[in-house]
């Protein structure tokens, strides 16, 4: 079974791109995520007559032999793919416009740096002579359109325009775009754009004009990238960032535009486990520290903190661990063979503890050597997803005093470990060569 898929909140780009994959892939079945942009909702329910779209828990991941992912190359991107994650077997192939180095290490890939992944899509459609419906230009050009701003982004290429060009001539109907590309700004983003004017601050920080603004907003408020672009207008810095707080849920959204190449919008929200492109990107947060998003993200534009990496850049895997009913002795001997400090325990494919070498000074008799490791494990446990940044684990490590930190996924399944040493390596350069 072949799948093509895309990332969570999909834009345009992203679902063009999706619908493209079908094209150059007639055996993919394209998987959509649960959570997608709104006006791309509008699209596909005033179009779903013509799209036979799954999603994945429709699907039978045991099965799929190949998998085609555009516009993204991270796993923390992807909804519910862990099964797939730990397949080594499988064919990935990746199309993807973002020049960073992602986790998903495809068999093949077509990745460049390009206004839009659909535009690289489009260069393989016109090699194939594949013909398109006007539909289907219309939807590819809304691809091109809302990822670079009309063309107006400074990601924008030659290469965009042409294959927008291709798109008119193959009757994209711009009317149906300004229907679905003309987001709506009504009440509720008029009042958070009023209280965001109320206390904006503009700062400088290494020669660029920014803004950064935090806001509480009362449920949930459509198109707020629309309100952190006219804010960033009316203030007329280079870059603006929304920082919003759901009243009463304890997370948050960060919402980024940037008008110059030298802010890259998507690889600062990569950091928050995020995306997006150098003009705009974002991140969801399910629970968030607001002085400590501010800080960091004035710390990468200082170039104190790296942007774009994420755990799943320098973790380890895949991951030693012990099961629970393993014998200290057992431990021990495989600590001084492997020359670590300590591993994760499991029962099955769940994570119950670390045994750590401080947990052997509670064994004090020896007969307690032949104790299995629950008797002394730390249960305790501390994780971090991948999405994460390699400063958010090393604070975790500092607050609690450890020297590993599992990265599990979103079904708390073990993925990867970070150890003090990785985080040495990276903020210290020390990677090998």
């Amino acid at each position: 079974m072949e799948i093509a898929t895309t990332h969570k909140n999909t834009d345009f780009d992203a679902f063009a791109s999706l619908i493209a994959a079908t094209l150059l892939y007639p055996k993919a079945l394209p998987v959509i995520p649960k959570i997608i942009n709104p006006n791309v909702k509008a699209f596909i329910s005033m179009h779903k007559d013509l799209f036979e779209l799954s999603f994945v828990k429709d699907i039978d991941q045991t099965t799929v032999t190949r998998m085609i992912v555009v516009d993204t190359n991270y796993w923390s991107r992807l909804e519910r793919m862990s099964y797939l994650a730990n397949q080594d077997e499988l064919d990935i192939h990746v199309w993807d416009h973002h020049d960073d180095t992602g986790d998903l290490y495809p068999s093949w890939k077509c990745q460049e740096k390009m206004g839009a992944t659909i535009t690289l899509m489009i260069r393989e459609v016109k090699k194939r002579n594949i013909k398109l419906t006007p539909m289907q230009a219309t939807l590819f050009l809304a691809g091109i359109y809302e990822d670079t701003g009309n063309l107006t982004f400074p990601s924008s290429t030659a290469e965009d325009a042409y294959a927008a060009a291709y798109l008119l001539e193959n009757k994209a109907d711009l009317g149906i775009l300004n229907t679905f590309l003309s987001p709506a700004y009504g009440e509720k983003q008029k009042d958070v754009l009023f209280k965001m004017l109320k206390h904006a601050k503009r700062t400088k920080i290494k020669g660029h004009t920014i803004s950064i603004n935090r806001t509480e907003i009362d449920g949930h408020v459509n198109n707020l990238a629309l309100v952190v672009k006219m804010y960033s207008d009316i203030l007329n810095v280079e870059a603006g960032f929304g920082i919003f707080e759901k009243k009463g849920d304890g997370g948050c959204i960060i919402i980024g535009r940037s008008k110059t190449p030298a802010l890259d919008m998507g690889e600062i929200m990569q950091s928050f486990g995020g995306g997006g492109h150098p003009g705009a990107g974002s991140a969801m947060l399910k629970s968030a520290d607001l002085d400590d998003i501010e800080k960091r993200i004035k710390d990468i534009i200082l170039g104190k903190q790296k942007a774009g990496a994420q755990i799943s850049d320098i973790m380890s895997f895949p991951v030693f661990t012990v099961s629970s009913d393993t014998t200290m002795q057992e431990v021990a001997m495989v600590l001084r063979e492997k020359g670590c400090t300590g591993f994760p325990v499991v029962e099955g494919e769940k994570l119950v503890g670390i045994i750590s070498r401080r947990d052997f000074q509670k064994a004090r008799r020896e007969s307690q050597l032949n104790s299995p490791v629950k008797a002394f494990m730390s249960t305790d446990i501390k994780t971090i997803t991948p999405g994460k940044s390699p400063a958010e684990a090393a604070r975790i490590m500092v607050k609690h005093d450890i020297g590993r930190l599992p990265v599990v996924d979103e079904n708390g399944k073990i993925i990867g470990i970070v150890t003090r040493t990785d985080s040495m390596h990276y903020f210290y350069d020390l990677m090998p060569e």
